[in-house]
């Protein structure tokens, strides 16, 4: 018998390994197959593209830089990100600590269609968006894609944010009041400072996805001065020839720092995502 449950152990150690490899595999190959293209010309691309580069051609990320005007863009990317993170922070909060807090009529029934917002496909609010910035004469402004991706990372947004909320003690809020605290005292000294990894998490997540959005960018810009990042890998395609290798250059560029910020932060996103969730 206990020859049999150490062979159970082991096998069930070894299949999950085995998984966990597959999935690491799977994951990580298109993205090392991705760099080693950037270093390759086109011909080799074309004639052998799952070997290495027989001469490494680092200026295919000259050339990206050169040919689509990256730090322009980078740029754009940057002030639409960071902005749309901002918005969406400052108004998700503020939902969130009203339902979190506060009690009114039909409030988890308004709750639950914001958060039912996350089941809606990005692709079906195009027409609405659309519609609503080219009303407000937003369209090719970097303030109308601030405010559409702010928009649409709403309902991730409050959820989030309710779930640390909520968990506050509703002790800290009284004191707070028996001291003199307003309401919007409570919400800027009490509620935000104890929500500080929920408003990481969120803001983690805002972020990342309005730099590497590429739907709503083309809908909503048609000129370079509202061009994003991820714009920029349709400068290598045209009629006669697409530049393989100096786009694949521009993508890697375009990725790093998504892959940075996870690196950095992810332990807080994890955390983050557990700890709005779990009663302690």
């Amino acid at each position: 018998m206990r020859r049999y449950n150490s062979f159970r152990s082991i096998s069930t150690g070894t299949l999950k390994w085995l998984f966990l490899g597959f999935f690491f595999l799977y994951t990580l190959l298109p993205f090392l197959w991705l760099i080693l293209s950037s270093f390759k010309t086109n011909y080799e691309f074309t004639t052998a593209p799952f070997s290495f580069p027989e001469t490494w051609q680092f200026e295919n990320y000259v050339k990206a830089i050169r040919i689509s005007g990256l730090p322009r863009l980078f740029v754009n990317s940057l002030i639409v990100s960071v902005g749309s993170t901002a918005l969406n922070l400052f108004v998700s909060s503020l939902g969130a600590f009203v339902f979190a807090r506060e009690r009114f009529r039909f409030q988890n029934l308004l709750l639950n269609i914001i958060i039912a917002g996350v089941l809606i496909p990005i692709i079906g609010l195009m027409v609405p968006y659309f519609k609503i910035i080219t009303t407000l004469r937003l369209y090719d402004t970097k303030l109308g894609l601030i405010v559409t991706y702010a928009a649409i990372n709403l309902p991730i947004s409050v959820f989030l944010l309710y779930g640390f909320m909520k968990r506050i003690p509703r002790e800290l809020e009284e004191a707070a009041v028996i001291d003199g605290c307003s309401f919007r005292q409570r919400y800027s000294r009490v509620i935000i400072p104890l929500s500080r990894m929920g408003l990481v998490t969120a803001g983690i997540f805002v972020f990342l996805y309005s730099w590497n959005d590429f739907i709503y960018a083309l809908l909503l810009t048609s000129s370079v001065k509202a061009r994003t990042l991820q714009l920029g890998i349709r400068f290598f395609v045209s009629q006669f020839f697409t530049d393989y290798t100096a786009m694949f250059a521009a993508i890697v560029i375009t990725i790093l720092p998504s892959i940075i910020i996870y690196i950095i932060f992810h332990d807080k996103i994890i955390h983050g995502l557990t700890s709005g969730s779990v009663k302690e």
